[in-house]
């Protein structure tokens, strides 16, 4: 890293963490914790100048605090200082046609796109790095091409084109298209309501109940502004490697003296679309004409009638030995291998090898918990005699729990990989939290007494003072206008009782603040899924609907917040008026649940045997996991599934396992201070990433792992200049193509059912030539069984 001292004009910052990978972060030493922020921010390889985005401030502007005095003062935190600018324009164009038409497009596109492979076999998200990329070339293509002619509209002037493509136009766009990644959690409640519990509900209220449970948080963020936001202290440090590739790309200037440049002159934009072509050719092998190479079990085709071999080396076993030549398999569940650290992807292989190849096959094989009747892995639950479980034989016409049938139907059973895929999450809550605290603990606890004191605020404070804040009673109208809504939604949508509604916001707000904390100094987060479905199955035992309705207002709502209170701090540091924030981040998230709900309405309406093993592309790992879920902690609860006496009890260890291990590490690296490798231990890592599995097939993790052994490892230390150009870019450019190429092979083939023939490459009815993989030991395939008597 380059010194960052007064004499030098240029800084260079390596960054490690992904912009897509927010997850995965790192915890450094409580006695190094400002310089090692700054050297594990990310993998983007940022140069530019100290001034590089400073232009002349307009005196006109009122403040309380002289524009002119800002010369030279910076954030008292050195990795802010590194990657944020400490000057501002006040005048520059932020709320843009440019930046509206952008901002709205690129939410409905990736809203549409990753909504549309959700529901896929192999999910595909389209991160906001894409956006960024993206809408940084179109927009400085706009700025040369749209007429600069003015309009009056009444009192008002309006233009296409204000001149040139600004940083605070582009961060805009970004964060508004940061509202369309992912899926609304709604949308799997909604799923497992039409396809599993045969209900389906209103449009209209659908549509309310996507839009609130995304919105509601908002109204909670604003209160914490304050205490998350404004102060220096809060850093929120995955904001920082935005910050940085903003004033990278604005200032896409090479630095004359660098003995790289010769080297690799193409640019950023034209390795983006050359590989973007090559990978759009290219997914029509995977995708299309040749599918086994998305599942290649090359072992299990040597001899597919063994049981054990398939379920071994079959994709949907264990998939040991399996290959994987197609860039949407490796992404499918943990993201692009290209922007997670090497340091963490080591962490990740021995989680995996751990619980996949040792502990799983360890368990099956032994027949713990009866689990030769089930196959090796699966997202689904089953009879003890290996049907699936057939969840309405044990509810009455209510859906809620028929005590008597439950009995007469028995106990659910889960894969041993399943099953332990629960003992995994609850160590992975209290693994954050005690890492956090022996890592970070004395690092939060002074910068939160910080924030406290922080009355003036550092310079990026003060230059924000130039623009009006969003005023508080905005937040507190989209609340109870949320709020109400919501309520009404639980009622006459038959989800919930609407007054339990009081009880998931007040969870959700008690534990914003501390999270939040956390979240604003480690980057770590900390989710309340498992203790909502827990205080849901309690207080409204034998509902699914309930509880996974429950789930989503109490753990959404707080994950929404700290997603916009993430965001308006990025605006914080980019000195975007607050208000133009809050405005964007609204609309985008209205518009992305409006797209989220109509594609998946479409999909599950037009796509025959959607979310069954009847069609092996669209499987939907995600919903049948959630369905999963409503089962055991909503249907049956957790004192049947986890309690004293039961099958499974022993899983609940997991906390205490978790709340252990981080301390030995510790305890070494204090006492070994030298040997550097201790600090990259990293259990939450681990277990966060472990704990994917299923619905993430173990056979996707091998191939991950190499391809970012290739990069993060090999390119990185061999071909670091190559890298730190062009890695992110190949990965933007590999997500476009795959994306573009599923679309067009899904609308204009397989939606009018022309099919690529049939032959050995197409994988047969499983799609990897591997048929007996999803059975169990004694090669039976799982089936419904026939439902009892109701009542």
């Amino acid at each position: 890293m380059a010194d960052s001292s007064p004499e030098e004009n240029d800084i260079e910052v390596d960054n490690k963490y992904a912009v897509d990978n927010q997850s995965f972060t790192a915890d450094d030493d409580d006695n190094k914790q400002t310089k090692t922020h700054l050297n594990d921010i990310d993998n983007i390889s940022v140069t530019f100048r100290k001034d590089s985005l400073t232009v002349d401030i307009d005196q006109r502007h009122n403040s309380s605090y002289p524009l002119d005095k800002n010369e030279g003062e910076q954030s008292p935190y050195e990795e802010v200082a590194a990657n944020v600018s400490n000057k501002d324009d006040p005048s520059m164009a932020v709320l843009t046609f440019r930046s509206w038409f952008l901002g709205l497009a690129f939410t409905g596109l990736l809203s549409f796109i990753n909504q549309f492979f959700w529901y896929r076999t192999s999910p595909l998200v389209i991160g906001v790095l894409v956006a960024q990329l993206l809408s940084h070339l179109i927009g400085k293509t706009l700025a040369k091409i749209l007429p600069t002619k003015k309009f009056k509209i009444f009192r008002w002037y309006f233009t296409f084109n204000p001149g040139p493509f600004t940083v605070k136009e582009h961060c805009i766009i970004t964060t508004m298209a940061s509202t369309g990644v992912g899926t609304a959690y709604a949308i799997d409640v909604l799923t497992i309501q039409r396809l599993f519990y045969k209900r389906t509900m209103h449009p209209g209220m659908a549509i309310i109940f996507v839009i609130t449970s995304q919105i509601l948080g908002y109204g909670m963020a604003g209160i914490m502004r304050k205490f998350l936001v404004w102060p220096a202290a809060m850093i929120w440090p995955s904001n920082l490697v935005n910050c940085a590739l903003f004033r990278t790309l604005h200032n896409d200037k090479e630095d004359p003296s660098t003995d790289d440049k010769p080297r690799w002159t193409m640019t950023r934009l034209r390795f983006f679309a050359i590989a973007f072509i090559c990978q759009f050719i290219y997914y029509w092998f995977p995708g299309y004409i040749f599918p086994v190479l998305s599942l290649f079990s090359w072992i299990c085709m040597i001899k597919p009638n063994n049981v054990v071999l398939s379920q071994l080396t079959g994709i949907n076993g264990l998939g040991i030995g399996s290959i994987e030549l197609d860039w949407n398999a490796w992404v499918s569940f943990l993201g692009s291998p290209i922007v997670v650290p090497y340091w963490a992807q080591v962490n990740i292989l021995f989680g995996f090898v751990f619980l996949a190849w040792l502990i799983a096959p360890a368990t099956y094989y032994s027949n713990l918990w009866d689990a030769k009747m089930l196959p090796m892995v699966s997202t689904r639950v089953f009879t003890r005699d290996g049907y699936y479980y057939n969840v309405t034989a044990i509810l009455n016409s209510r859906l809620r729990l028929n005590e008597t049938a439950y009995n007469d139907y028995g106990p659910i059973r889960m894969t041993p990989i399943f099953a332990f895929s629960y003992a995994i999450s609850f160590a992975a809550i209290t693994a954050v939290i005690v890492h956090t605290i022996l890592y970070q603990g004395k690092s939060i606890i002074k910068q939160f007494r910080s924030s406290l004191k922080d009355d003036t605020g550092d310079i990026h404070a003060k230059l924000m003072s130039h623009y009006k804040e969003a005023p508080a009673w905005w937040y507190y109208i989209l609340f109870t206008l949320a709020f109400g809504l919501a309520a009404i939604v639980c009622h006459f949508g038959d989800l919930m009782p609407w007054y339990f509604l009081f009880v998931a916001v007040a969870i959700s707000f008690i534990f914003l603040l501390p999270t939040g904390i956390v979240a604003a100094v480690t980057n770590q987060s900390i989710g309340l899924n498992v203790i909502t479905e827990f205080v849901a199955s309690v207080a409204i035992p034998g509902n699914p609907l309930a509880n996974v309705t429950f789930k989503t207002y109490g753990y959404i709502s707080q994950n929404q917040a700290l997603l916009l209170i993430s965001d308006l701090k990025l605006g914080h540091y980019m000195k975007i008026p607050p208000r133009a924030m809050f405005i964007t981040q609204l609309a985008g998230t209205i518009t992305a649940g409006v797209i989220n709900y109509v594609t998946a309405n479409y999909l599950l309406s037009s796509i025959p045997n959607i979310c069954t093993q009847k069609n092996p592309r669209w499987t939907c790992p995600n919903a049948n996991t959630f369905y999963s879920a409503s089962i055991i902690w909503g249907a049956i609860g957790p004192v049947k599934m986890f309690g004293p006496g039961s099958t499974y009890s022993s899983l609940l260890y997991g906390f205490l396992i978790g709340a252990i291990i981080p301390i030995p590490p510790w305890l070494l690296m204090k006492k070994y201070p030298n040997v550097k490798w201790l600090k990259y231990i990293h259990f939450p890592i681990m277990l966060s990433a472990t704990g994917m599995m299923p619905p993430a097939p173990p056979g996707n993790y091998p191939s991950w792992l190499l391809v970012g052994f290739i990069f993060n490892f090999i390119l990185a230390r061999y071909a670091r200049t190559w890298w730190k150009r062009y890695a992110y870019v190949f990965s933007a450019a590999m997500d476009c193509g795959v994306a573009f190429g599923i679309l067009i092979i899904f609308f204009a083939l397989q939606n009018n059912k022309v099919e690529f023939p049939t032959w050995w490459g197409t994988g047969g009815n499983t799609g990897d030539g591997c048929p007996l993989s999803h059975g169990n030991f004694y090669g039976r395939i799982p089936q419904d069984r026939p439902l009892i008597n109701q009542s």
